[in-house]
């Protein structure tokens, strides 16, 4: 039941005035190592109340033993932070009650209803009305037509609904969705995302992982882990400038031949096909206008300026790092 992890008493307001702040969760120094191998390293993050706060990088950048940390799951080996205003290292428990952890792996029961899954939790975090908070989700989630079908039974898409009622039935403060939407279709991640701004606007914190360029940018604020080390954070557009990418779009004809010359000049430090275009980016915009110059001038593709993508952003983060494996 790793799914709801969660209730709602005493409120958040009455920590005093670490919990009365804006700031839902507040790290410093957070490392954590497994085997010898640091999977998190000095990790500092701030994250403000009512954001929905993206946690992006590669498989194995430390971005779920970060969020365990944060609930409570993992004591970190040093560092310091709150979570809700509870210190992460001596209140876990307490920050158990208040947040919804949804898991990669849906982990409800695959031989009950969905009905029966929902009043399930409800029961076992003491609800008045177990039956009567069961459907309030159900309807919220638009899972009516499939309340009496098995959990096991599910696509992709329903099940991950279905996690996300269980996590905020009993009405968490902070959800942390650890890459909700693998493995679902475009159209279940696009209502999956409606419904977690939803829960923004009324006041709920969501931390949220995931591997979706489409997905970050709908975030209020993103970080970016890799390999254990924090690289970025802050809006989308500040993310993006801060990273002071020169870019260049290139249309035209043989452009994978181009593609593979490009990748041999200095001054060019990243070239990425988009559909019938290419990408060539670099870190110092006086080197690529110089490295680039002949073959601007050359043709025969056509060369325009252009401002890098997120993604972008991302590989060349991924180009300057370090397995830390």
């Amino acid at each position: 039941m790793a799914e709801a992890t969660l209730r709602t008493d005493p409120p958040m307001a009455a920590r005093g005035s670490q919990a009365g702040a804006a700031i839902v969760i507040d790290v410093e120094g957070l490392t954590k190592s497994f085997n010898g191998r640091t999977v998190v390293k000095n990790l500092t993050m701030q994250v403000r109340k009512g954001l929905i706060y993206g946690f992006l990088g590669p498989n194995g950048s430390g971005k779920t033993t970060t969020i365990r940390m944060l609930c409570g799951l993992l004591t970190p080996d040093s560092g310091r932070g709150t979570c809700l205003g509870y210190d992460i290292r001596t209140e876990a428990d307490m920050i158990k009650r208040h947040v919804g952890y949804m898991t990669q792996r849906f982990s409800l029961y695959a031989d009950l209803s969905v009905r029966e899954n929902l009043e399930f939790v409800a029961r076992v975090y003491d609800l008045d009305d177990p039956g009567a908070a069961a459907e309030d989700a159900i309807r919220r989630l638009g899972l009516e037509n499939r309340a009496g079908q098995l959990a096991g039974e599910l696509s992709g898409g329903w099940k991950q609904r279905l996690a996300l009622g269980a996590c905020i039935l009993p009405g968490p403060q902070l959800l942390l969705l650890d890459e909700p939407t693998a493995g679902v279709d475009p159209k279940a991640r696009r209502d999956f995302w409606d419904e977690i701004h939803a829960l923004a606007h009324q006041g709920l914190t969501v931390l949220v992982s995931t591997h979706y360029m489409d997905e970050a940018e709908r975030c209020h604020e993103i970080a970016y882990i890799a390999y254990g080390e924090l690289l970025a954070h802050g809006t989308v557009e500040e993310v993006v400038a801060n990273a002071h990418l020169s870019t260049w779009t290139v249309t035209g004809p043989d452009l994978a031949a181009l593609a593979e010359t490009l990748k041999r000049t200095e001054g060019v430090d990243m070239v990425a096909p988009f559909g019938s275009a290419l990408h060539v980016l670099g870190r110092d915009a006086d080197r690529l206008e110089a490295a680039t110059r002949t073959m601007r001038e050359a043709g025969p593709q056509l060369w325009r300026r252009d401002e890098p993508t997120l993604e972008d952003v991302f590989i060349n983060l991924m180009s300057r790092s370090r397995d830390n494996f």
